[in-house]
């Protein structure tokens, strides 16, 4: 899970777009403030008079190893949560650390009050981080995955789970997982550039109970052709995230969304 832009190759610039508007437009780029979120949490005009805001970034330390988005969103439910970015060390270990950026640089300050709180069993700590410590993060995860990525990760795991994806069949739905919280439809049909016509009609985003995105989406192909095809796409990079993407079908879509409500 990782962004891109801040290199010099031709891979970091293709990583680079959404996060690169984070870093040009600043608080902006994360839109008007949900309807219902409480006012505690607006940017205020007067805060940063003559400086430019701080980025709202935190890093989480002591996260169960079975930690997901959900559970982090679910930590800090009611702050706005643009990404997520979990820190992995050798061998694509979870380490236990992520780093959260949020909505306006505010609401850093609440999301320290959750310091020390219990994520089920176990108390998170929550740091007050800088824009270059997540950067330095998301340098260190695409090295990590370029690593394990190598011929010397271990093949036979590797050949199981994508002889299973290919053996499924295609139905023209693909279901993408791990996407940013910021992913909007348009990211994602830029994402399947080049893979039959798009529109926004045929991305589904998934939201939870309170209407946030959960991570997931569907996108429905005009065929089952370009849906197969775009299965290249699969553990590529959209923002700061490994994209899996599963072949799906309409009867799995609406089941997804009926949860979500």
């Amino acid at each position: 899970m990782f962004y891109r832009g801040y290199g010099d190759g031709s891979g970091s610039r293709e990583m680079g777009a959404k996060r690169q508007r984070v870093v040009d437009q600043g608080p902006s780029f994360f839109g008007a403030t949900p309807a219902g979120t409480s006012f505690m949490y607006n940017q205020p005009t007067y805060a940063y008079v003559g400086q430019p805001p701080p980025f709202p970034v935190v890093r989480l330390r002591g996260l169960p190893f079975d930690c997901t988005d959900s559970d982090v969103a679910e930590f800090f439910r009611g702050l706005d949560i643009i990404d997520i970015l979990f820190v992995h060390k050798g061998g694509n270990k979870f380490s236990g650390e992520a780093f959260c950026v949020l909505g306006y640089p505010l609401q850093v300050d609440f999301a320290l009050q959750k310091n020390r709180q219990n994520m089920g069993r176990r108390y998170v700590e929550v740091f007050r981080s800088t824009r270059q410590d997540y950067y330095k993060a998301i340098a260190g995860e695409v090295s990590e995955y370029r690593s394990v990525s190598s011929p010397r990760r271990s093949y036979a795991r590797a050949r199981s789970y994508d002889e299973g994806k290919e053996s499924a069949e295609h139905t023209g739905m693909l279901r993408l997982r791990g996407l940013p919280f910021s992913a909007g439809k348009d990211d994602i049909m830029e994402f399947f550039k080049g893979y039959g016509a798009l529109s926004e009609g045929s991305v589904y985003i998934l939201t939870n109970s309170e209407g946030r995105p959960n991570g997931e989406a569907f996108v429905e192909f005009e065929s089952a052709e370009d849906s197969k095809a775009a299965m290249e796409k699969d553990r590529m990079t959209l923002g700061s995230r490994y994209i899996e993407l599963f072949p799906s079908s309409v009867e799995e879509l609406k089941e997804a969304a009926s949860r979500g409500r």
